[in-house]
């Protein structure tokens, strides 16, 4: 991992320290504890996925050996610890008194932080604006502050994701071979022959043979507003959260674009965080490396030394950005950086991509079948076939348009965020627009970059009164360059299953829907219905 070397590989372990609830459950954890005498930082991990292996390795071991002692718990309802395990409704209130508890104890000297990826950052959310004794820093990485938000994104649903999330910690604790069941994605090829099933909510008893009442939960209540979701909702807290927060993510990531809308949130709230994307999916290796060697730097920083523990990043350049393309790391003084601004690129008649404002011409069309749903390759899964993959099987299918640039005769560099306005007539009122920029090379071999996807419904998007929608779609934010000799592309469809669900035409609610319909849709691209993505391109 290229972590720093150890001060002292001796380390003591006390397994299964009980740690009492408000509510009178008691949770189950490790506490690593460094040789030798005096005081150490105490770093608090909350985690459902189990204290043993990896996890106990790298972020119990790891962190004690290089003079951190930690706390390492199991979320209620998970490897021993006492209750029912509801995925981040009791996270504020166990995390709380879990902070307090180790607050108490003899041994704590008043230094304490958080640290972990996905849903061990998620739980620092929870606790991070309230901790009692405070908190002097934070490590959050590839997370979010409202999981609904990212399962929902874009009016959609995240149905691959959620249905592998929820299976898996319904089975972890039983499997027969544990962690190879991850790495030799087994469950993942059982969802693969049943993911085409109507109605939705009966997939739990396809993958793993018995009703899941959270997975029957997700698919109940299938929007981010649904007040179901309020007590897993931490983003409110965000801002309020005064110690120093460390952020990583990936350009690939699932939760990417919540981990920018925290960063936004801190930034606009006076905060200092510190923020690195990498090329990385969710669960891609070199990801965790990255997330470990930054934590120790952050921590020796923010908690072992007397510094001001609340001021941040002290760092002339606080974002740290990986570059696709020109594959490379550099640093920024804020996100988005100041230096690329808005430049909008057209959709026009035959295909072709540019600066230029469109001319009058007929709209592109095609059919989107829910029986045959236009696929996903690669992007922003949670799987090992996620992050960048040639998409020329993908853009030789009839429900995909595609829109190309002339070949780049110099380099166009973009970094931010991105979104696309997309005017879609259709003859139906519920579908999905899907939209993915790509970057076609010499060999013409298209890769993807980013994508996003937003979901038309009447609720949220009336009918015009005349001519098309007016379809706003955020694609994930990126850093890419396009090198002279590339080309510009832009893929156009209603789908990309099973990543999201497809949309089956009819508006009947995401549980019990069955009943199909074809949609025939038509991309316009003239001056009155301009279709545009607005790329943040870097200035020379």
């Amino acid at each position: 991992m290229s972590l720093p070397r150890a001060s002292d590989t001796r380390v003591t372990v006390e397994r299964g320290v009980p740690i009492p609830m408000d509510d009178g459950c008691t949770l189950l954890a490790d506490v690593y504890t460094p040789a030798g005498s005096g005081s150490h930082p105490t770093v608090l991990v909350r985690t459902p996925y189990g204290r043993a292996g990896p996890i106990g390795l790298f972020l119990g071991r790891a962190f004690a050996e290089r003079g951190y002692r930690v706390v390492l718990q199991s979320c209620r309802g998970t490897y021993g610890s006492g209750g029912s395990f509801e995925p981040n409704f009791n996270e504020r209130a166990d995390g709380l008194a879990t902070i307090r508890w180790i607050g108490a104890q003899p041994w704590f000297d008043g230094r304490l932080a958080m640290n972990g990826p996905s849903y061990l950052g998620a739980v620092q959310w929870a606790v991070g604006d309230a901790a009692e004794p405070p908190l002097r820093a934070l490590c959050t990485h590839i997370t979010y502050s409202n999981l609904a938000r990212h399962w929902y994104r874009g009016g959609t649903f995240s149905l691959h994701d959620a249905l592998d999330w929820t299976t898996m910690v319904s089975e972890q604790e039983h499997t027969r071979f544990g962690f190879a069941d991850v790495i030799l994605e087994r469950r993942v090829r059982r969802i693969d022959r049943v993911i085409d099933h109507l109605p939705v909510a009966e997939l739990d008893t396809l993958v793993v043979g018995r009703r899941l009442p959270f997975w029957r939960d997700v698919v109940d209540h299938a929007s981010c507003d649904d007040p179901f979701w309020d007590r897993a909702d931490h983003s409110s807290r965000v801002a309020h959260v005064e110690a120093p927060v460390l952020q990583t993510g990936g350009w690939y990531d699932i939760f990417l674009p919540d981990t920018i809308t925290d960063h936004h949130t801190l930034v606009d709230a006076g905060h200092r965080p510190r923020l690195v994307v990498g090329p990385w999916t969710h669960i891609a290796p070199g990801a965790f490396k990255v997330q470990l060697r930054e934590s120790l730097q952050w921590l020796d920083r923010h908690v072992r030394s007397d510094g001001d523990a609340g001021s941040g990043s002290t760092d002339a350049t606080p974002v740290r950005l990986y570059v696709m393309g020109a594959n490379r790391w550099r640093d920024f003084v804020s996100w988005p950086p100041p230096e690329c601004e808005p430049e909008r690129w057209c959709l026009h008649a035959h295909g072709r991509l540019d600066r230029r404002e469109p001319d009058d011409s007929a709209p592109d069309t095609y059919t989107y079948d829910p029986a045959d749903p236009t696929p996903i390759v690669g992007g922003t899964l949670m799987r090992r076939s996620g992050g960048r993959r040639d998409q020329r099987t993908t853009e030789c299918r009839r429900d995909v348009l595609l829109y190309t640039s002339d070949v780049l005769t110099r380099g166009v560099t973009v970094i931010g965020e991105i979104v696309a306005a997309i005017h879609v007539s259709s003859d139906l009122e519920h579908f999905d627009v899907f939209v993915r920029l790509c970057d076609v090379d010499e060999k013409g071999r298209s890769f993807n970059v980013c994508d996003g996807i937003a979901r038309v419904s009447p609720e949220h998007w009336p009918r015009p009164a005349s001519g098309p929608w007016a379809v706003r779609v955020d694609l994930w934010p990126t850093a890419h360059a396009f090198r002279a000799g590339h080309r510009i592309r832009l893929q156009v469809s209603s789908g990309a299953h099973p990543r999201f669900a497809r949309n089956l035409g009819t508006g009947e609610p995401l549980a019990t829907a069955t009943r199909m319909r074809v949609a025939h849709q038509a991309v316009h691209h003239d001056p009155e219905h301009p279709s545009v993505i607005v790329l943040p391109v870097e200035r020379a």
